[in-house]
């Protein structure tokens, strides 16, 4: 009769042990067992084989070169088995907990309505968010899936791509009816610009005029780390500002702000992606969460 599956790799693992500690009786006592049921062991996978894997003295056991390439396979099998084991039983039901980060606007206007559903899909999973304009570190494992606007720098993550978002010059009626309508963006230089303080990649605000690209420097008394605020700057009528055509979405569409300057609009799309540790075996928490952002943002913001 053959050995089963699980026989041999019972008896890789005693092997292994062996191995490790040198010892047949100390292999005994980590494995439970006698050290004469530790020998048959080695003396049937021998057997089976027909080679020596180890060579024992009175006072030491090494293993062959046989014994070498045995140990280096059994380490092998035993590890894809494991792993293989985690991930099916893992997809079953994916539980845990997933760091999240994401913009500040982003996050309350994109990502948490989506929250709802997906933890009724997902009973086992915890969600925790750090809300942030600013770059978290995911190679570091600070968190697990971060929501990134804009060109990624090349890194060791994997990406997936969610959507897409344009970028829109805003202010509200009253502040228009006070400072006046900007007519091209060289009217800019008389307006009271609400900008983002922290380093871009572009080093001002971008317009087009007939085929020509150009950038524009632009100033203001507030600058502020995220567009949540600059969007509730303008909606008070402290200026003007340039943020993701998502935030001001709704405000548009209600008369509480209005769109400038769009016959100059470049037209300009970020990427938005979600960045994550990849790899061969991805946690079901974190492939799933991801799988349903793409699934449910798919559409331009």
């Amino acid at each position: 009769m053959k050995l089963g599956r699980t026989d041999k790799t019972a008896e890789m693992e005693t092997f292994l042990s062996v191995a490790c500690t040198g010892s047949l009786s100390a292999a005994a006592r980590d494995l439970g067992l006698t050290p004469s049921a530790v020998s048959r062991i080695m003396s049937r996978i021998e057997k089976r084989l027909g080679v020596r894997l180890i060579v024992r003295s009175t006072r030491s056991l090494y293993l062959t070169s046989e014994g070498e390439s045995y140990a280096l396979a059994a380490r092998r099998i035993l590890k894809d088995l494991e792993d293989t084991e985690a991930t099916i039983a893992s997809r079953g039901s994916p539980s845990g907990n997933i760091k999240i980060s994401t913009a500040t606007a982003h996050s309350r206007l994109t990502i948490v309505p989506l929250l709802k559903e997906f933890l009724h899909r997902y009973p086992d999973i915890t969600i925790e968010i750090d809300v942030t304009d600013q770059i978290s570190d995911v190679s570091a494992g600070h968190v697990d899936v971060a929501i990134r606007f804009g060109q990624l720098p090349d890194s060791g993550l994997h990406a997936r791509r969610l959507g897409e978002t344009g970028r829109t010059v805003v202010a509200s009626p009253e502040y228009l009816a006070k400072a006046g309508v900007p007519k091209t963006p060289d009217d800019l230089a008389l307006h009271n610009c609400l900008d983002f303080n922290f380093r871009r990649l572009e080093p001002g605000w971008p317009f087009r005029e007939n085929d020509r690209e150009f950038m524009l420097t632009v100033n203001g008394n507030i600058i502020a780390n995220n567009g949540e605020t600059l969007v509730e700057l303008a909606l008070q009528g402290m200026g003007i500002t340039r943020v993701g055509t998502f935030h001001v979405r709704q405000a548009l569409a209600e008369g509480q702000l209005m769109a400038l300057l769009e016959d100059y609009n470049p037209q300009d799309r970020e990427a938005i992606h979600a960045v994550f540790i990849g790899g061969k075996n991805v946690p079901a928490r974190i492939r799933v969460f991801v799988d349903y952002l793409v699934e449910k943002m798919a559409s331009p913001v």
